[in-house]
């Protein structure tokens, strides 16, 4: 089935779907001219899709040395976030129905900052129980904030989606769509009418509500040509051509201008720029990297009227996802080289931060990715490889163990695909680490090679449940300063951007 096909009011539905909360949630004008003072004009989010605190140490090591500092390290103010979800039809934390999952998926994830509830992986903008809740952007836009959605994934995926549309399943993106993969009949108990919200396909919503004034991404193949022309009866200036599958380049980002601008750079996720740096003569070289999307969004979100007192302001969501998908794939050195590349976006905000005085930058992830460690050299590097560790404590024969899987430490089936980071990684005997030189290493060392001095290897190629890193800038910032909840993080937006109480 095409999403084209259907005959859908989405701006009509969101607000119906909406219904009193989210006008309960926002502040009236009043009250919010009696609170400005301390309070953020801009709120910049940027989100490291995957980023553990060792992502961060690695890349430092990497690019800068261990004396060095990443400039999200840089910032002032430094916390945690705890990323759980919960299971669906579950309450919220703290009632006798709450059942917590440990380990999010980015759409949860994506919900639980968004809009301030936990939910069950797959879900965006509705909460475990399958009822609409609105996004802090579209609380923003309501209220007359300018507002942006950037990644590097697909503009449909979890993370930028979150923001901008309601669905029972992330899966259900666009163009062409099933039932199945829109409907979640656990959640809701019967199948809904294709009219609902929550199983219109993402990309429909995104193209017809509106929510972001700035878009850019990937993700072309999702929007077809009836969107194209949704986005252009609403004011749009769409970079490239849904219709025609013509995907936008970094020429049409630089002369991209007016109110509203939409543009996506590749049919799925963009380039990694580990590939685009190696091949500059390749047409993904031609696609804009996080920090030029960065830099314009913010251009065209600002106008330019930074300082003046009549300007509302605006709200902006980044995301550095290849991060996330590279450890997935437990590929290390592309991984290393999306935070470098996430991080210089995370420079380019905070040179507006700092130039507007008035800004608040939260540095965030969803989740980490992977189980990421650095390692000694030499040592053990891996569950399923060849021989296990010594494990002899001569002080005390009791605290002598032995691996409890049978023989030698084999691949478990049932537990894993198998090793996959590494030369010779289809032979367990033949596993190692990645391995990279850092700034310190003498000129004849390379990455791959066991003088290297920074070590790295993967517990999973999955999500694991360790909390995040949390780096901050501005007004409201303090309030960030401790280990939170992920749902937190929507208050202190929310109430930043006196769109929430």
């Amino acid at each position: 089935m095409r999403a084209s096909t259907r005959s859908i009011a989405i701006a009509t539905i969101v607000v119906a779907a909406l219904g009193g909360t989210a006008t309960a949630s926002a502040t009236n004008q009043g009250d919010r001219d009696d609170r400005d003072s301390g309070r953020a004009k801009n709120v910049i989010y940027l989100l490291g899709d995957g980023m553990g605190r060792t992502h961060v140490t690695a890349a430092r090591e990497r690019f800068y040395g261990p004396a060095g500092k990443l400039v999200m390290e840089r910032m002032p103010v430094v916390g945690q976030v705890s990323t759980y979800a919960v299971q669906p039809r579950s309450g919220q934390p703290g009632t006798p129905d709450f059942a917590p999952n440990f380990v999010t998926d980015s759409a949860s994830a994506a919900t639980a900052w968004a809009s301030g509830v936990k939910t069950y992986n797959a879900a965006l903008g509705v909460d475990a129980k399958g009822k609409v809740v609105p996004t802090v952007m579209e609380l923003a836009k309501r209220a007359g904030y300018r507002t942006g959605n950037v990644s590097t994934a697909e503009i449909t995926d979890a993370t930028p989606a979150g923001q901008m549309s309601h669905a029972l399943a992330r899966g259900c993106q666009g163009p062409s769509y099933s039932a199945s993969s829109c409907q979640d009949t656990e959640v809701t108990g019967t199948e809904l009418p294709t009219t609902d919200i929550r199983v219109t396909p993402i990309a429909d919503q995104i193209a017809r509500n509106g929510t972001a004034d700035v878009i850019f991404g990937g993700g072309l193949s999702r929007f077809d040509a009836a969107d194209e022309k949704a986005l252009r009866n609403q004011g749009y200036q769409v970079l490239g051509s849904p219709a025609t599958q013509t995907v936008a380049t970094r020429r049409d980002l630089n002369s991209a201008y007016g109110p509203k601008v939409f543009g996506l750079f590749n049919q799925g996720n963009l380039t990694v720029e580990k590939f685009k740096i190696a091949n500059p003569s390749a047409p993904q070289a031609k696609e804009p990297t996080l920090s030029e999307m960065t830099r314009k969004a913010i251009g065209l979100l600002d106008g330019g009227k930074a300082g003046r007192s009549d300007g509302k302001g605006f709200y902006l969501q980044i995301e550095g996802a290849l991060i996330d998908k590279r450890s997935h794939a437990n590929d290390a050195a592309q991984t290393l080289q999306e935070m470098k590349a996430f991080d210089e976006a995370v420079r380019v905000a905070m040179d507006f931060a700092k130039r507007d005085g008035n800004t608040l930058v939260i540095v965030t992830a969803d989740h980490e990715c992977a189980g990421f460690n650095i390692i000694e050299k030499g040592t053990f590097t891996n569950a399923e490889a060849a021989t296990p560790p010594g494990n002899v404590d001569s002080g005390n024969t009791a605290n002598n163990s032995t691996p409890s899987r049978p023989g030698r430490n084999q691949l478990d089936p049932t537990r894993s695909t198998g090793i996959i980071n590494g030369a010779g990684a289809g032979d367990p005997r033949n596993f190692g680490p990645a391995t990279f030189r850092t700034p310190r290493d003498p000129a004849s060392v390379k990455d791959g090679s066991p003088e290297a001095s920074l070590w790295l290897s993967y517990l999973s190629g999955n999500h694991t449940g360790a909390d995040v890193p949390l780096f901050a800038y501005g007004p409201s910032s303090e309030r960030l300063a401790r280990s939170l909840d992920n749902t937190d993080l929507f208050d202190v937006v929310g109430q930043a951007l006196r769109v929430t109480r």
